[in-house]
Order: structure tokens, then C-alpha cells, then sequence
């Protein structure tokens, strides 16, 4: 029997959030459902697509190249639908998008490659920048929007927010690390560590201050702006990251293990949307870009 488009739905959000009770939440469905429907589409694809752990499903490398194509396939149903949606006329003109460095790497390209779809005869004109200036060119009027780590914004007065995405921060170990065995993670478990720290959009300011405040002091063994450089780092054993889920893959380049977990204590969430000036109503090219995002970060 052929997988459904419930089943891929089932699968992304168990992969996305990492535990069955998460899905079911995120799905407003019961965890048995969602069981079932992995269950059935790891029969049908003849794979296992989650490792089963006490408290948590790991993904397998297996399962993380199929999510690629689950997340396509999704996509592509959304596209179809909006075929029949009544808009007989088409956007032209321009839009001046910014976006930062982390998020550029993991959720513009499906923004953008929706909107082109619906609308290939606007032009985009693209910035990739740090957040304080996004902020500065979006209140000078020279970006209509853009794609940013919101809940870093310094002047939120002055911004209309569109929230796309919450990720929360976990911590990435390398394989077999004994960390990975402990029933509870603390963050004095991470303090005695030695660090890989990510330092882009305030990730190192806001990791910082979350340990300064338990009076932990950072055991930092290396400081890079680029997550490829983290993945690599850990899976070799250089040491431990603490990111937001939003930039978890479970393999680095070379192809070593990364694995993931859960540290208990109020950890911050990093809150990925959309920001424009406030007072400066959005053109239409704009609010046809804030849907698509919408649409997009949906099927994430």
C-alpha cells in the first residue's frame, strides 16, 4: 500500500520535534496515531526511519534523506492546491528582502523558491547581513522585509513581528559520549565541558548570559561563525554545542554522528520570523512574500 500524505505529515513533525508525545502536540492528535502512521510508512518504505530510544526517536540517516523528500512532497500538494485559488492577476515590481546568516542556511531557500513560483515576475533584491543592521536599513525604509532571528530584535517597537518558527536550544554530543547516557542534563552537566560556540546572531551573547546567570562559567575550546565548522567539531569529539533545534542535522560533512538531547532547566527558545517596519503598511508584492513564508515554514 502506497504512504499517505497523512503519514508524511506524521513523519515531519516526529522528525522535527523529536519525541512522539511533541508531534502529537504540534498535530493536536493522539500519540497512538501518530505511532501508527510512522509505523505503517516504515512498513511501506521498508526502512527504519527513527532509532527508538527511552525518551525520544532518533532519526537515521536513512529517515533524514527521505525527510528532505517528505518536505518537497508536501510542498508540492500546497502548490497544487493554491492552482485553483481565484488570483487572475500577477505581481510585478520589486522587493528588497534582508536576511541574516543562520537563518539564510536553513529556511530562505524554501521561502523564496515558493514565492518565485507564485510570483516569477518580481524582482528580488537580497541582502545578508547581522540583525542590528537589518534592523537600521528596515527602519530607513531600504528593505520592505526580512527573514531574521526575531526575538533579537533591539528595536521591537518599531517592527510589525510575523513569528514563523520556535526552535529551542538542545545540545549536540558526539557519539558515545557519556552525556548521552544520563537520565537528566543539567546545565552544570554542560558548564564542565569543553564548548563549540556559534558565533552568529547573538547565539553566544544570549548562551552567555543563560549560563553567567546560573553562575556557570563557559569552558569555551572554540569560537566559529559557521555551523558546518560546529557539526564537524562535535562529531570529532572537539567538544559540546548548545543550539537552537533549528540547525540540527545528525550527520557533519565527513559523515560522523551527531547525536542530540534534551537539557532540563529554562533553557531560551530561538523565535525565527518575519519583520517589517511598523507604520509602513506592507505592498502587496510584500504580503504575498509573508504568505508564502507562512505557507512554507507550515510544512517545515
Amino acid at each position: 500500500m502506497a504512504f499517505t500524505i497523512r503519514q508524511l505529515q506524521f513523519f515531519v513533525a516526529v522528525a522535527e520535534q523529536g519525541t512522539v508525545s511533541g508531534a502529537a502536540k504540534v498535530l493536536s492528535i493522539s500519540q497512538s496515531s501518530v505511532t501508527e502512521a510512522v509505523k505503517a510508512l516504515e512498513g511501506d518504505l521498508g526502512v527504519e526511519l527513527f532509532l527508538r530510544r527511552s525518551r525520544s526517536l532518533e532519526i537515521t540517516h536513512t529517515g533524514h534523506q527521505f525527510l528532505r523528500h517528505a518536505k518537497k512532497i508536501l510542498s508540492d500538494v500546497s502548490d497544487a492546491r493554491n492552482v485553483f485559488d481565484p488570483s487572475p492577476e500577477i505581481s510585478t515590481g520589486k522587493l528588497s528582502l534582508g536576511v541574516t546568516s543562520l537563518v539564510a542556511g536553513y529556511v530562505l531557500s524554501e521561502i523564496l523558491s515558493r514565492f518565485r513560483r507564485a510570483n516569477p515576475s518580481v524582482e528580488i533584491n537580497a541582502i545578508e547581513d547581522n540583525g542590528e543592521y537589518l534592523e537600521h536599513l528596515l527602519i530607513g525604509g531600504e528593505l520592505d522585509v526580512a527573514v531574521l532571528v526575531t526575538s533579537n530584535l533591539r528595536n521591537r517597537n518599531a517592527m510589525q513581528i510575523e513569528t514563523l518558527d520556535v526552535s529551542a536550544f538542545r545540545l549536540w554530543l558526539p557519539m558515545g559520549h557519556e552525556l548521552a547516557s544520563k537520565e537528566a542534563i543539567t546545565l552544570d552537566d554542560v558548564a564542565r565541558e569543553p564548548l563549540i560556540m556559534l558565533s552568529v546572531d547573538e547565539i553566544e551573547e544570549g548562551t552567555s548570559k543563560l549560563m553567567s546567570s546560573l553562575g556557570a562559567k563557559l569552558n569555551v575550546a572554540f569560537r566559529t561563525r559557521s555551523v558546518e565548522a560546529v557539526r564537524s567539531l562535535v562529531a570529532t569529539g572537539a567538544g559540546v554545542a548548545l543550539l537552537p533545534n533549528l540547525v540540527y542535522r545528525p550527520w557533519s560533512l565527513e559523515g560522523d554522528r551527531i547525536e542530540i538531547r534534551d537539557v532540563s532547566g529554562d533553557l531560551p527558545a530561538v523565535q525565527v520570523g518575519l519583520a517589517w517596519r511598523r507604520g509602513a503598511p506592507l505592498s502587496q508584492i510584500g504580503l504575498d512574500f509573508v504568505r508564502s513564508a507562512q505557507t512554507a515554514l507550515s510544512f517545515k
